[in-house]
């Protein structure tokens, strides 16, 4: 599955010939001239939620419409569908259960223009189904319920037990599709996973549970209750985590990774494409050295200027794994600063208030490299390196950040004429 981001569904929906470019660019070209197998474009990303205000409210279908027009044209109409990958708050219950399911009120209309269009297509619908969202968003709900252990308080619709809530939701969607006469449309499951950070949920063991348990759920070939004995087809999410993903939605956005950001597993997974079931880990991995700056025992944690600096570190680093519940949610203060620049120093390359870093030079180059550091607003900045990769961040004098433990001296860099 190849996939168009919302910001381009307006130029592909005022413009065909922007649709053919596209197509010719991203999927053409690849198909045949490096034989990849593409079976879907993905037009836009969940353009329905209700937090996005209706903004591709008009280009998504229209969107639609122009990148399969492009598909046919190009000669691959047949061998690759079109498809719009949609959030499960497109649909509801008027009842709370699967039989009471229809889309929503306010683009009734459009889903049914949408779904029509689908199927005339012979294109399938595509959902993402999140089980862990419901269970961050309510304390309340049945944690239980979630996973696929038959260990839940099973919800009776009308004699039909759910003892699982993707069972469920996804039957909440084929009650919707068949009361609006296209109780037939294949459904496609384009995100489903459980995160390891971010959460007191999202854990390790919560995710493993989860993604065997899905794994194991479809590959026995049960279906659901309004499907039975019906194959399921879903895309696990995600590969590695992504430390410069968005965390409007939660903090828990950047750990969806069954694999660490350098290829490791994060935990045991049958996927059942290998003879031994493991994952297989990425090689040949290398490595920079096992540094790491922590506050000084001298400076104070009450610094008015550290909450602040700490604040526009986190701003710019990747910090999700501080907080309740969280991996490193049992940091002290003085742990918590430090892991915050530590994310920071070692490849700051933001304008910010202070500072603008290349990347880390090795030992053998000028160490003053005045070029690569700018003192911005505040005179008072300096930056020291520790070693080959570490920075070190050091203002009024304070000297947050001890790096006597390393076996390189710090240097101090010269300031910038700039």
């Amino acid at each position: 599955m190849v996939g168009i981001p919302n910001d381009l569904l307006a130029s592909l929906a005022g413009s065909m010939k922007a649709a053919e470019k596209w197509v010719s660019k991203n999927v053409s070209a690849h198909v045949t001239n490096n034989n990849v197998n593409i079976r879907y474009v993905a037009v836009g990303n969940e353009p329905f939620l209700q937090t996005y205000n209706g903004s591709f409210l008009r280009t998504t279908f229209p969107a639609l419409q122009n990148v399969q027009s492009a598909l046919i044209k190009a000669g691959l109409g047949n061998l690759i569908k079109v498809t719009v990958p949609l959030n499960a708050d497109v649909y509801e219950s008027s009842s709370g259960l699967p039989s009471g399911g229809d889309f929503r009120a306010d683009i009734h209309d459009l889903m049914l223009t949408i779904v029509k269009f689908l199927n005339d297509a012979g294109a399938p619908f595509t959902v993402n189904i999140y089980p862990f969202i419901s269970l961050y968003i309510d304390s309340n709900f049945p944690v239980e319920y979630a996973f696929f252990d038959g260990n839940a308080n099973p919800v009776n619709d009308g004699g039909t037990s759910y003892y699982n809530m993707f069972d469920a939701n996804y039957d909440t969607l084929v009650y919707a599709l068949q009361k609006n006469g296209f109780g037939n449309l294949p459904i496609i499951v384009g995100e489903i996973g459980w995160p390891t950070d971010g959460d007191r949920n999202a854990n390790v063991e919560y995710a493993r549970r989860f993604n065997q348990g899905f794994m194991s759920h479809i590959a026995s070939g049960k279906g659901t209750p309004m499907r039975p004995n019906a194959g399921i087809n879903a895309y696990l999410f995600s590969l590695i985590d992504e430390d410069a993903k968005s965390i409007d939605p939660g903090n828990f956005e950047r750990h969806w990774g069954i694999f660490t950001f350098d290829g490791i597993p994060k935990y045991s997974l049958n996927l059942g494409t290998t003879n031994t079931g493991a994952l297989i880990p990425a090689r040949s991995v290398r490595y920079l050295d096992r540094k790491w700056c922590v506050m000084k025992p001298s400076a104070k944690v009450d610094d008015p200027q550290v909450a602040l600096s700490v604040s526009y570190a986190c701003g710019l680093a990747d910090c999700t794994s501080l907080g309740y519940g969280t991996s490193c949610g049992n940091l002290d203060a003085r742990e918590n600063i430090s892991y915050a620049f530590q994310q920071l120093l070692p490849d700051t390359k933001s304008t910010g208030r202070c500072m603008q870093v290349s990347k880390p030079v090795d030992n053998n180059q000028d160490r003053s490299i005045h070029s690569n550091l700018q003192i911005c607003d505040n005179d008072r900045a300096i930056l020291w390196r520790c070693g080959a990769d570490i920075w070190v961040w050091e203002e009024d004098g304070i000297g947050w950040f001890d790096c006597s433990v390393f076996p390189n001296d710090c240097v101090k860099l010269e300031r910038s004429s700039s």
